[in-house]
């Protein structure tokens, strides 16, 4: 008989089924989403360490066996029950806007002898069937979303020098899990309803009368100081339906949320990066080229490179870690002005002796040379270049941060220290002290002394013992330097004679510069795309409701009609619905978007009018736009069916099945 039954329903009553297969795929969707990015994303990881490692086992369980990725797996199961929760809320909706449209039906059979547990199953399996296909749909569709999202990570992200390339893989085993958790949602979000419903008393059913009704009749005042009679109405239909509307308003204030925030923070680091690190290295390098475990002293092709078509200056370097013991009698004036060393950094001062770091920058000798020329001091080999300057922190942000003089420029040696001032100590001569560095692209550290040794110099004094930093750099300018063509082409040409004897990665600055604008871009769609489908939740959810108006509104817009309201007086209330749904979460999140905007921009010093004057306005505009069009369009549709009906039979007919 049940068997009969449903499908004499489902057949009468697609509407119903449709929002129920839709809510099924959406949920499925979602999930394989969820786990196909969370798989490519830890066997990305295993990948990266393994082959950091040099080795590479081909199966992730034996990573997670090793403990290698805990913290990763332990985050994505936190993730997944969070999103199986806010699925089971936002689907169970649509099981009960279509199990409530039987509540009277259920009622009679109750009367004539179903037990509840006989209603319940009768539900569940309906929602069973309903749900297999969509559920086997939504997890492929899922798949081919991830396939596109890593596809379009490694579009994105072509131009970033040494990064490892992202492969998608998936899994049978992923799958079936997928499908596993999908039928746990949907079918525990179809027996909440169905529980509620099989719990109702036949004399509670048959009397039910199928529309909205609010437990406390409530004034809404100020959509009735706007628009009259139908903005109460409105206010009070939206009151009635809050329960049904509640994953609608809550999923397009979210996405409001997650889109407007996402690209603030978006503005923020592009404009950040832009001014902190291109226009700042504008000028100071085309190509770098970085030699892998190379010393500075087993290179030999500087003199080479310098011969290149269309090269115009090359430096290589290396950097190299030391400290210094500083007397607190050598601290400039002005650094005592602002309370010494420990006010300026934060660090505890000590009596007599300040233990400083004074990181090594080695020159090759012809670089070192121009430097001291270019700084007005006399050229030589026999020593180092001080950069004398401290971050005044007081006076200044790192933003726009102002330097002081750091120490007296007296002192004629400095004297390192490896591995603390216990540690093997070589003196060097101080030809010069300045406040300009030469033209490298290095940021150097706010408190320390730097150096600048000639490479004559870090042979003779280094020794066996001293050790720089692994990798050497080469600093290439270019003659022509706003061609990319002619930018890709020199850099093809250098990285052909340096890699022809060194394992060497380089990059180029235009290169980088649209690398980076393609991150950008690429990180605005992925989270731009995860907002769409978080504002398509609830669209589909206001979709759903208006698909359930013959059902559920009839007998309240034949009562409008009954007391004189107008065809087109119920499309305005419509209107003003829409309006209210849409409008809603735009309101609320425009003046905290503009506020998390200011806290942003003044947490990072960055003056409000560079922000304002490229902040993403138009984009949020038009996503609300278009939301607010999905929306209006749901109404419509709805609104037309309803008004399409004969609301004066409703008012005769008090059975409303």
């Amino acid at each position: 008989m049940w068997k009969d039954y449903s499908k004499s329903y489902l057949k009468n009553n697609r509407a119903s089924g449709i929002s129920v297969m839709a809510a099924a795929l959406t949920a499925t969707m979602f999930v394989s989403l969820l786990c196909s990015l969370a798989y490519n994303l830890w066997v990305y990881e295993v990948e990266k360490v393994a082959l950091h490692e040099g080795e590479w086992q081909s199966s992730p369980a034996n990573d997670l066996q090793n403990g290698r990725v805990p913290m990763l797996f332990a985050m994505y199961l936190a993730v997944l029950a969070v999103v199986v929760l806010s699925l089971v809320f936002i689907i169970r909706n649509s099981f009960e806007v279509s199990m409530s449209a039987r509540i009277h039906q259920f009622g009679i059979l109750s009367s004539i002898g179903a037990t509840p547990r006989q209603i319940r199953v009768c539900l569940l399996q309906e929602a069973a069937v309903l749900s297999l296909f969509p559920m086997i749909l939504g997890a492929l569709i899922g798949i081919l979303i991830s396939w596109g999202a890593v596809g379009a990570e490694n579009l994105f992200a072509a131009g970033v020098a040494g990064r490892h390339q992202a492969v998608f893989h998936y899994r049978l085993s992923l799958f079936g899990f997928t499908i596993l958790v999908s039928a746990f949602t949907v079918l525990i979000s179809a027996w909440i309803p169905a529980r509620k419903l099989s719990r109702m008393t036949p004399l509670e059913a048959i009397r039910d009368a199928g529309g909205f009704q609010m437990e406390k009749r409530k004034h809404s005042r100020f959509l009735a100081w706007l628009f009259g009679v139908e903005g109460e109405l409105a206010g009070n239909a939206l009151k009635a339906q809050r329960k049904s509307l509640r994953i609608s308003t809550l999923s397009l204030l979210l996405s409001f949320f997650g889109f407007s925030f996402m690209l603030v923070l978006v503005t923020l680091g592009d404009i950040s990066t832009r001014y902190t690190y291109f226009e700042r290295y504008q000028d100071v390098w085309d190509i770098m080229i970085t030699l892998k475990d190379t010393e500075i002293t087993d290179f030999g092709l500087t003199k080479e490179l310098q011969t290149v078509s269309g090269v115009s200056d090359v430096t290589v370097y290396q950097k190299a870690e030391a400290v210094t013991l500083l007397p607190v009698e050598l601290i400039s004036s002005e650094l005592s002005a602002l309370g010494g060393y420990g006010t300026v950094s934060g660090k505890a001062q000590k009596a007599g002796k300040l233990q400083v770091n004074a990181p090594i920058v080695i020159l090759d000798d012809d670089s070192f040379l121009s430097f001291c020329s270019k700084i007005g001091a006399e050229p030589s080999l026999e020593g180092a270049v001080v950069l004398n300057q401290i971050w005044d922190s007081v006076n200044s942000n790192f933003r726009y941060p102002k330097y002081v003089p750091f120490v007296k420029e007296s002192s004629q040696r400095t004297l390192f220290f490896q591995g603390g001032e216990n540690g093997n100590g070589i003196e060097i001569p101080v030809l010069a002290y300045t406040q300009t560095v030469p033209a490298l692209r290095e940021e150097y550290q706010d408190y320390a002394l730097v150096h600048f040794l000639p490479l004559t110099l870090w042979k003779e004094k280094a020794g066996q013992d001293w050790k720089a930093e692994a990798d050497s750099y080469i600093r290439i300018l270019a003659k022509e330097r706003d061609g990319l063509l002619q930018m890709d082409s020199l850099e093809k040409e250098v990285g052909r004679i340096v890699s022809s004897q060194y394992e060497a990665v380089s990059e180029n600055r235009i290169q980088k510069k649209l690398a980076n604008d393609n991150l950008m871009l690429g990180m605005k769609v992925i989270m731009g795309a995860f907002c769409v489908l978080l504002a398509m939740i609830g669209i589909a959810n206001v979709f759903f409701n208006t698909m359930g108006f013959l059902r559920q509104r009839k007998r309240e817009f034949a009562r409008y009609l009954s007391i004189g309201l107008t065809p087109s007086e119920m499309r305005k209330l419509f209107c003003i619905e829409a309006l209210v749904i849409a409008g809603r979460p735009f309101l609320i999140t425009l003046p905290l978007t503009a506020l998390f905007a200011q806290f942003c921009v003044k947490a990072s010093y960055l003056e409000p009018a560079v922000f304002w004057s490229e902040a993403p306005i138009f984009p949020i505009l038009l996503f609300a736009a278009v939301t607010a069009g999905f929306v209006a369009l749901a109404y419509y549709i709805g609104g037309k069916r309803l008004l399409q009906c004969d609301l004066n039979e409703i008012l005769r007919n008090d059975t409303l099945v």
